[in-house]
């Protein structure tokens, strides 16, 4: 169910999507900054939809972020922005303003991701957005939360710190680490694409928008699974214990002959595998390493057994072994080799965004339809490179509506029988 309001705002054929993906349609008005908000966004727009970046007068913080660079721009900025029309906005000013609340009153889709109340001054909060724009679904994202971590500072960092991951992460005797990546921040962004895509079933259902709701902090104790629920459910808080796993063994690097090799052995009967494959058939009837919880309790001796086998070939030929017998194992990689590698088996990791001259590579959405695939349209933008678009489609938009309008008001002559 749609009013006409958003059946005007659905023509987005000059925004140069070409996209006929199952959010094709669809506008987002993204007031995304940094990360968790632009993943979100970008994997929507991937989707088919129409996303407006209104970014502020020296653009989203990420610009800056560099290097690495693909010329003058940031590789950061770039990696979760493409497929979006940018707008230059300074909120403080009337007429910019003014402009980002049609924006946002047009909109199918909200997403913003500034401190609790932020918005409120410049009447793009959900409560005023939405007393114009019924059926809007307002995503917003937020460090902490609304209530008692309202006035938080919501940095990836932080949360790593204060969920427990940093405490998890590390050897026993080294201190606790960060993630490589900004992991909870990508994980909020799923999340936030689940709870969009939910709330517009919804409202194709019942006619009504909703506020999606996300925090960093709830996405991380998610996020943790099994961790989590050692405390939550067990009673038990989690030790760093470097690469190995809580509950199963063996299920980490190992040193071979000449480097390390990733063994993850999941069940009894992978173990019994895994015992044949390397030509040690007795370890598999060992009463100390039988079964899983035998082997996670007895793995130090298990270990020491494991490495003296593996000490008499190389990784590669333990990797040709093993993954002969079917068993899981991966060598340790850098990322370009991750790429190289996914592009071995036929993933191909990278596309080409954009068109011609202008295009450059990207990497692949992982969401694979068979009736409505992805699109890579268009390349992430330059700051305020759509603004003439946007205003245009604005104008547009409002004609279409007021005829829509008129059209639904005019009396009908037609005679009842």
């Amino acid at each position: 169910m749609m009013d006409s309001q958003h059946s005007a705002a659905s023509d987005t054929s000059a925004f140069g999507r070409s996209s006929a993906g199952p959010l094709s349609g669809i506008v987002i008005a993204d007031f995304g900054r940094v990360l968790a908000g632009p993943y979100c966004t970008m994997l929507l727009a991937d989707l088919g939809a129409t996303v407006i970046k209104i970014e502020s007068p020296s653009g989203d913080e990420t610009r800056a972020w560099r290097p690495p660079t693909r010329g003058d721009d940031s590789t950061y900025f770039l990696s979760i922005n493409r497929n979006k029309t940018s707008i230059k906005l300074d909120l403080r000013d009337p007429d910019d303003r003014r402009t980002a609340q049609r924006i946002a009153e047009r909109a199918d889709v909200v997403v913003e991701n500034f401190k609790p109340g932020d918005l409120v001054r410049y009447g793009l909060d959900y409560d005023t957005v939405s007393a114009t724009n019924k059926d809007v679904v307002y995503a917003s994202i937020t460090g902490f939360g609304t209530t008692g971590g309202a006035q938080l500072p919501g940095y990836d960092l932080l949360i790593q710190a204060l969920s427990g991951l940093m405490d998890l992460t590390g050897a026993p005797d080294t201190e606790p680490f960060r993630s490589g990546i900004a992991v909870f921040d990508v994980i909020t962004g799923l999340h936030a694409c689940i709870g969009i895509l939910a709330a517009l079933r919804h409202r194709d259902r019942i006619g009504e928008g909703q506020l999606v709701e996300m925090n960093l902090m709830s996405s991380a104790l998610s996020g943790m699974v099994n961790q989590t629920a050692a405390v939550v459910l067990g009673g038990v808080v989690p030790k760093r214990l470097g690469n190995e796993h809580p509950s199963i063994y063996p299920y980490e690097p190992f040193d071979t002959g000449d480097g390390k090799l990733v063994i993850a052995i999941g069940n009894d009967s992978q173990y019994r595998t895994f015992c044949a494959a390397i030509g040690r058939p007795e370890l598999a009837v060992d009463p100390r390493f039988e079964k899983a919880p035998l082997r996670s309790a007895n793995r130090t001796e298990l270990r020491l057994l494991l490495l003296e086998c593996l000490a008499t070939r190389t990784a590669k030929e333990w990797f040709d072994i093993l993954t002969e017998a079917k068993l899981p194992c991966a060598p340790i990689q850098d990322l370009r080799a991750g790429i190289e590698f996914a592009e071995k088996i036929g993933l191909e990791p990278v596309v080409t965004v954009g068109q011609g001259e202008d295009s450059q590579p990207g990497v692949r959405n992982p969401i694979r339809l068979s009736k409505t695939p992805v699109s890579y349209d268009l390349t992430p933008p330059d700051l305020d490179s759509g603004a003439e678009l946007v205003r245009a489609w604005l104008g547009a938009d409002e004609q279409l509506l007021a005829a829509a309008m008129a059209a639904t008001s005019t009396p009908s002559h037609r005679e009842e029988h």
